[in-house]
């Protein structure tokens, strides 16, 4: 019994670290995303998940976000979305928020927009989107931020500015939160 106990205190311990280490050392994580992303480039293209709406009507009009300390709070818009400003490398701009996409997906214009330069040859992933599949290119974003909420290093995808019209904020970058949550009909972010 005593054995047990010990043991699940080390996987306890070790399942909580990995946040902490994650925060002391993004670089390793990025370079094993990257490794991850590069492996067997030549062989065949990658399937990396990029889910939710491609396209949508709605505007980014007025700002529906509330500033909680180091928290924010987005209101569902209209169609029950949440949409707020993000700035993305100090470049203020509407996102919609996917938790369905596992990066932060934007297109190549919001990428020149923002300082991420690519070429031709780095779209060499396959994606899955919505809209079907597309080519796309790994990127980071050195800084993105939603009020008093920054996040520096935050993994992306570029595809083509046909293939994506919004900017959507995915997991690589809510996954750097302490926490996010819906309550009534708010998205809370919480740093």
């Amino acid at each position: 019994m005593f054995r047990k106990m010990i043991m699940l205190g080390v996987v306890a311990g070790a399942a909580g670290g990995v946040p902490a280490l994650y925060q002391s050392n993004p670089e390793f994580y990025r370079e094993l995303l990257h490794a991850a992303l590069t492996l067997g480039a030549d062989e065949a293209p990658h399937q990396v998940a990029v889910a939710g709406p491609a396209k949508t009507t709605s505007s980014v009009s007025s700002e529906t976000s509330v500033l909680l300390g180091r928290k924010v709070s987005i209101t569902a818009d209209e169609t029950g979305h949440y949409v707020g400003r993000f700035k993305l490398n100090g470049r203020e701009l509407g996102a919609m928020i996917d938790t369905g996409a596992t990066y932060v997906a934007i297109n190549r214009d919001t990428a020149r927009r923002i300082g991420v330069s690519l070429s031709p040859s780095d779209f060499k992933y396959e994606v899955n989107t919505a809209n079907g599949k597309v080519r796309a290119a790994a990127a980071t974003i050195d800084s993105l931020e939603i009020g008093r909420i920054y996040v520096e290093n935050v993994d992306a995808v570029v595809l083509d500015d046909r293939a994506l019209n919004k900017i959507l904020i995915g997991m690589s970058f809510l996954d750097r939160l302490s926490r996010f949550q819906v309550e009534n009909r708010a998205l809370i972010l919480e740093q």
